[in-house]
């Protein structure tokens, strides 16, 4: 084999305005962002020393999948903190994904909730167990 060696892994998503992300993240999740010198974003995660970068792109579409994950000890209780601070949940009708009038879905898989960040990107608050 090679001798290649990774110095750092992490992950990147984009948004449409860094300013209304970093607005979001900070204020209505309450995380650590940090603006960098690339005109980038830094999120600065809990048990994760490396960040993520959010860019901005000007042809930017939403992910269609969960983009970050919350793990939390009481789905609940996040999810009526964070409605409290503006953030709506989505609600999803039928199927194994059905969630309640709050927007938590309590099927055959985790307790979770998906909420979007102002660019449309997938977030959740998933129950640690």
């Amino acid at each position: 084999m090679g001798t290649l060696t990774f110095q750092k892994v992490f992950n990147t998503f984009s948004v449409d305005d860094l300013d209304k992300a970093f607005d979001f993240y900070t204020g209505k999740l309450n995380l650590d962002v940090s603006r960098t010198p690339m005109n980038t974003l830094t999120l600065n995660i809990p048990g994760n020393q490396n960040g993520m970068m959010i860019y901005e792109k000007d042809n930017h579409e939403p992910a269609t999948y969960t983009v970050l994950n919350f793990g939390v000890k009481d789905v609940e209780a996040a999810v009526d903190e964070l409605t409290a601070r503006g953030v709506v949940f989505e609600q999803y009708d039928n199927g194994p994904l059905k969630t309640d009038k709050k927007g938590i879905s309590r099927g055959d898989g985790p307790v979770i909730a998906w909420f979007k960040d102002p660019a449309g990107n997938f977030l959740s608050v998933i129950e640690n167990n």
